[in-house]
């Protein structure tokens, strides 16, 4: 005797060893023998061989037309002897045992049309059940057929356009349901190709250039670029108009102008330095439509050629140092000693400031032998320039003495400029690129750096003092793999050499510096009594909230740049048929380029140490992934300023380029910088922010 029984959804069929009045013995065709209770049993049968049964059930389960036997099925609970005895009819005792096991099969494997009652029990569905479970199996049936005709399509090297449509979410954001992203999967296993190698010879990625540009917009601007309609409020309150004549320094294409500088008093022995920025903090406060849209973006997006702002470009405009204007600001006042250049006071104002000039450091330049040999520039502002350099050398050395040990910066930063007509805002990655250096520490960038420096560690010591939470920067020492962390608590930084340190410069374009703004307008509306009348209070979660979002978005638009930069670098080597690089060792393989942003691995320098020129020949570049294939040509001389820069880098070194890392197996060797930035002034579009660095230990 033989029994056919059902065990955690799945029927098995054996010979009964034995039986009792709960439970049976049964041998299975492996020849394993388990117990089995009374209730699971659902048929017994002496013909035909359990295997023979099951095969025949099953096959003759496929014919039966479920529709019918639905129809046939009465409305009361009815088990599967029962549909067997009505829609097959009287029979041999084989043929019943084959055909009741086939109705079981068939009851059981259509669960929108029968229900399952348990014992092999049923009850039909509600005839609306059946209708939409119909049409739910026919829909499913056309998406299969829909997803093998794409699945053809792909591997024979088209792109359907659906897929086309949705290649980012595809790659980056993958709904694994989705008939697309199912072609593709069953496209690259049928063709035994990568994803993305497979899109791209679909020809589903046709520019490299704004592959990368696409994938960013869809990770962090999912709703697109534009701005929700705000108008940019006045502020009401009346400000004086302080007595001096600014001016800013920036980049020609800058229009987010943050800060300007003054001096009154020179040639007097007392100097007054005016550090002046930009106050959008005075015209909306927290929870505005217009903080709205800045706490969103977080902060301007620079990439070569172009750039997304944090704000508008409406209410950049209405709080911009723009020359000829007289904005609100809020000005740090700091008296030096016009012989010694020592600080004796400083105090902040809320005020409104002429705007005299609008210098750009592209344009200009200073000579550092005739400012050592006392020459004034033949510049506007020329005297006020070469002041603010002593000062700003004193200032650094200073800082330098704290930090116990001099700054130093060998490796330059560089301009990119994208060569293309002025009425064509688009960008598609084929464009002429210029790549210029321009050296850290020259001394335009020397003055405006040591002036940010001050104003943000002069107002976040203020801040701890008036006990007003802010947000701030800290390091705690040079030691290798000690990071800059952002909190809410003040602390030493000793990468820079101060004892506090809070972003507050760029308020137009940094929402950690338009938080701290407000913070510090009430410092000078409340003075100490300030914690309770300031935005935001002290243990905030608010506060911390805007921490941690910040760094996260800073950090990802920040490595963004990087990438769109490695990506012009890697395009001006191809656009001049360079074959050859000469670099710097650094580990593992590593190499950094003398001339270009570029960190790559060099096959053959692995063995090399630290810091060694070499000369690498270029055997690939691919756009994509951003990846410099090459491989070791000759070992140079050592000692050149980029060996000396890649001795100083730390061994913990932080990402500055390298290949981009994307969803879809293509591996991620970004090596890392030895130190993280302070950006205290934009370079505008076309160019990276222009940076004051914290130096590697």
């Amino acid at each position: 005797m033989y029994a056919l029984f059902e065990d955690g959804g799945r029927f098995h069929t054996g010979r009964v060893m034995s039986d009792g009045d709960a439970s049976s013995q049964i041998e299975l065709a492996s020849g394993k023998r388990t117990k089995v209770k009374a209730a699971a049993v659902l048929m017994r049968f002496a013909a035909p061989e359990p295997e023979a049964l099951v095969a025949q059930a099953q096959a003759l389960a496929s014919e039966l037309d479920l529709d019918l036997a639905w129809q046939f099925a009465p409305d009361e609970e009815f088990s599967f002897t029962d549909l067997a005895s009505d829609y097959f009819g009287a029979g041999g005792a084989a043929g019943r045992t084959v055909e009741q096991a086939a109705a079981l099969f068939a009851l059981f494997g259509a669960p929108h049309y029968f229900r399952r009652l348990g014992k092999g029990l049923f009850r039909k569905a509600p005839e609306e059940t059946v209708k939409a479970a119909l049409l739910g199996i026919e829909k499913k049936k056309r998406i299969a057929e829909q997803v093998d005709a794409w699945t053809a399509e792909l591997v024979a090297g088209g792109c359907p356009q659906p897929v086309r449509d949705e290649l980012y979410r595809i790659l980056f954001k993958p709904d694994k349901n989705a008939p697309a992203y199912k072609a593709v999967v069953a496209a690259s296993q049928r063709s035994g190709r990568a994803p993305l190698d497979l899109l791209t010879a679909a020809g589903a990625i046709d520019s490299p250039y704004q592959f990368h540009w696409r994938r960013f917009l869809f990770e962090h601007f999912p709703k697109g670029t534009g701005f929700a309609d705000v108008t940019a409020p006045a502020v009401r309150d009346p400000l004086p108009l302080a007595p001096v004549e600014a001016f800013s320094i920036d980049d020609s294409a800058t229009t987010e102008i943050d800060d300007a500088l003054s001096l009154q008093g020179l040639g007097s022995g007392t100097v007054i330095v005016g550090i002046h920025i930009a106050a959008p903090a005075l015209a909306f406060v927290p929870e505005s439509d217009v903080d709205r849209v800045a706490r969103e973006r977080l902060s301007t997006v620079y990439i070569p050629g172009h750039k997304l702002t944090m704000l508008p470009g409406a209410v950049v405009d209405a709080y911009t140092l723009v020359e000829g204007s007289e904005p609100p600001v809020v000005s740090l006042y700091v008296t030096v000693d016009e012989a010694s250049g020592e600080m004796v006071g400083h105090e902040t104002r809320l005020e409104r400031v002429r705007i005299a000039a609008n210098l750009r450091h592209d344009v200009i330049e200073l000579d550092d032998a005739a400012l050592d040999a006392g020459a004034v520039p033949a510049l506007p502002f020329g005297a006020e320039l070469a002041f603010l350099h002593r000062f700003a050398r004193g200032l650094k050395a200073a800082r330098e003495v704290v930090r116990g040990k001099p700054e130093s910066f060998n490796r330059p930063d560089y301009a990119f400029r994208i060569v293309r007509p002025p009425d064509d805002d688009t960008i598609h990655g084929d464009e002429g690129v210029e790549i210029t250096e321009r050296r850290r520490g020259s001394p335009l960038d020397l003055v405006v750096a040591e002036a940010m420096i001050l104003a943000n560690s002069t107002w976040g010591g203020w801040l701890a003092e008036c006990g007003v939470p802010a947000i701030y920067r800290s390091q705690a020492s040079l030691a290798p793999g000690v990071k800059v962390r952002m909190g809410t608590r003040p602390a030493p930084h000793a990468g820079i050499g101060v004892a506090h340190y809070a972003w507050s410069t760029s308020p137009l374009r940094r929402y950690v510096d338009l938080v701290n703004q407000w913070q510090i307008i009430a410092c000078v509306r409340h003075g100490r009594s300030a914690a309770l009348a300031a935005p935001f209070k002290p243990n905030d979660v608010g506060l911390l909230a805007i921490v941690s979002d910040f760094d996260a978005t800073y950090g990802e638009y920040n490595r963004f740049q990087s990438a769109i930069e490695r990506y012009w670098s890697l395009q001006w080597l191809r656009q001049h048929d360079v074959q050859s690089l000469t670099a710097a060792t650094m580990k593992d393989g590593l190499v950094r380029a003398e001339t270009l942003p570029l960190v790559f691995r060099a096959e053959g320098a692995q063995a090399l140490p630290r810091g060694i020129r070499v000369q690498v020949r270029i055997t690939g570049i691919d756009l994509l992934t951003l990846d410099l294939h090459a491989n070791l040509l000759a070992r140079l001389d050592e000692g050149s300023p980029a060996s000396a820069a890649v001795a100083e880098d730390s061994d913990d070194e932080e990402a500055q380029s390298g290949p981009i890392t994307i969803a879809v197996d293509v591996t991620n060797d970004k090596p890392s910088a030895s130190a993280e930035a302070e950006t205290a002034d934009p370079a505008g579009p076309g160019h990276a922010p222009r940076q004051v660095a914290e130096p590697a230990a």
